[in-house]
């Protein structure tokens, strides 16, 4: 799956990769390459940022163990079989008002370099935020914002719906 996914997406603008790109659970059992993660990480650290504080840190696990630790909750047992997690963090003591946005933009463009790269990922809420923390040591002051896991699609899901246009977007008034 891989060339045929790699090969369309070259091909795509980036419009139609971000309308293409869908939540992966099911990932191949092949490592990303480092030169790889190095550019969605690069991707995130570009983002742009209130006062371009960049009030964000990234946890890269690829730990077997603390990826186990990590998918123990409802919605998370996928997370597990995923050949890297990334834990955003925010530092909520040098823009409490934006660190969280802030973060949530630079994973986000992890997300859509890494469908660009052949790479799926699927955004993850269902964690204990203490539980984390505590794995991690991840000091105070710091928010986890999301988990997100990557690797080489094992899926194809189909799109789901979504509400149209009309029903969420008005102009000059709500």
């Amino acid at each position: 799956m891989k060339n045929v996914v790699g090969n369309r997406r070259r091909h795509m603008s980036l419009v139609d990769i971000i309308l293409s790109r869908r939540s992966i659970r099911r990932y191949e059992k092949r490592e990303i390459p480092e030169e790889v993660m190095k550019k969605i990480l690069e991707a995130g650290r570009q983002a742009p940022s209130a006062k371009n504080i960049q009030p964000w840190h990234f946890i890269v696990i690829t730990d077997d163990e603390i990826k186990e630790e990590l998918s123990r909750g409802r919605y998370s047992k996928f997370i597990g079989d995923s050949p890297v997690v990334i834990v955003g963090c925010a530092d909520l003591r040098s823009s409490r008002k934006w660190a969280v946005v802030d973060t949530t933009i630079a994973m986000q463009n992890m997300v859509i370099a890494a469908w660009a790269l052949g790479i799926g990922s699927c955004w993850v809420g269902d964690f204990d935020e203490e539980q984390v923390r505590e794995l991690l040591g991840i000091p105070d002051g710091w928010k986890v914002v999301a988990l997100i896991t990557f690797g080489y699609p094992a899926e194809r899901p189909k799109a789901r719906p979504k509400k149209s246009l009309e029903e969420i977007v008005s102009y000059n008034r709500f």
